[in-house]
């Protein structure tokens, strides 16, 4: 792995951090308080080429590979987490697997305009009974001639809302079980696709999280992405690559609690010197900058990997679990460093802290994290690294 960047991902690192310093960073916290989903920023991002950073330049991305990406969405997250996994989506579980396993035809009316940031787009595989048990699918594709029939129901779809085509899961063959889930691109306005409902959240309040309902809705077999029954595997792919993309979130979350915690140690003074100085604020300080450390460069080996075309998944998985439960506990640690204000708005820590929590939960709770990083140790050898 090399660890020292090259010119290009240390200029992409810095259009990113400016990017987020300047634009997103001044509003985020009225974006939080709106729920209000940031079209201009966004749009702004896909100018920059933030928005399909691993697809090549010949189908509308910017083409500058997965270690750039998790750079730049480490700086975007750490002015904003909403910001970062609007970008996040699009990238690694839309534009990716698009990318990877669409046709000719299906790259230019799905992929070249999202991958641009033209559109937007979004990745539908949860539903009430099937979250963790992603296998579990109830949501059914008939075949009809040319065409399938979707009868369904997803739940906790980021970006569904906003988004102009979706990424659909659904079971073809209910007997092969996850051998008989396909995969459907399926623009809106498709007639029987609705978006019923959009959650009110925690954090990450300014991305939208919405349900969709299926009602007898047809859409071209061209459409299908992949061949029948290859869905499960096509959105086990995708969500490989979207845990790099949640290890960076969760770095750039815990980066932004922590320099915060940091400029208040120097600033706030207690028993007459700044609390900085007492030694048990030292000591979470420490942990904070040692944790985040380590889960930047547990990302970037994912990451690198990726890049590299070697197997990452695994990587990807401890990645995911070790950048998440830090940023859980660096930004539950920002608020015990500021005390009464940590618990106050103003502050900013207490965002940090709920925007932290979906990290643990979405594309893998750490629970699953752990199930597939046991699992991958138990199927080879002994050695980690």
């Amino acid at each position: 792995m090399q660890l020292d960047l090259n010119d290009e991902q240390r200029m992409i690192r810095q259009v990113a951090r400016d990017f987020a310093e300047k634009e997103v960073r001044p509003i985020a916290e009225v974006i939080d308080r709106d729920a209000r989903f940031p079209r201009e920023t966004v749009a702004r991002m896909a100018e920059l080429g933030l928005l399909g950073m691993t697809v090549p330049e010949a189908y509308g991305g910017s083409g500058v590979g997965a270690v750039a990406y998790a750079l730049a969405l480490e700086e975007v997250a750490r002015g904003c987490a909403s910001h970062a996994v609007i970008m996040s989506v699009n990238n690694s579980l839309y534009c990716d697997p698009v990318y990877k396993h669409g046709t000719e035809e299906q790259k230019a009316r799905f992929l070249v305009p999202f991958a641009s940031g033209r559109k937007i787009g979004c990745f539908a595989l949860t539903e009430p009974e099937a979250g963790s048990d992603a296998s579990n699918q109830s949501t059914t594709a008939r075949r009809e001639g040319d065409d399938y029939v979707l009868d369904g129901r997803k739940v906790f779809v980021t970006n569904g809302r906003e988004s102009s085509a979706a990424l659909v899961f659904a079971q073809t063959d209910r007997a092969a079980r996850h051998h008989g889930i396909s995969a459907f691109l399926i623009e809106k306005g498709t007639p029987g696709f609705s978006v019923v409902k959009t959650e009110d959240k925690l954090g990450i309040r300014a991305s939208d999280t919405a349900e969709f309902l299926f009602e007898h809705c047809r859409v071209p077999a061209a459409h299908r992405l992949g061949e029948a029954g290859q869905g499960f595997r096509i959105a086990l792919g995708a969500l490989d690559s979207g845990r790099i993309g949640i290890a960076a979130q969760a770095v750039g979350i815990a980066t932004a609690a922590y320099e915060a915690s940091l400029a208040y140690a120097r600033e706030r003074r207690s028993f007459g010197v700044p609390i900085g100085q007492h030694q048990m604020v030292q000591w979470m300080l420490a942990d904070m900058a040692t944790a985040i450390e380590a889960a930047h460069l547990l990302t970037l080996r994912a990451a690198w990997r990726k890049e590299s075309g070697a197997p990452f998944g695994p990587e990807a998985a401890m990645a995911k679990l070790f950048a998440s439960e830090t940023a859980m506990r660096v930004t539950t640690d920002a608020i015990q460093v500021h005390g009464g204000y940590g618990f106050i708005k103003e502050y900013g820590v207490e965002r940090h802290f709920r925007d932290a929590k979906i990290t643990q939960l979405y594309e893998g709770t750490s629970q699953i994290q752990k199930l597939v990083i046991a699992r991958h140790l138990l199927a080879g050898p002994a050695r980690v690294a």
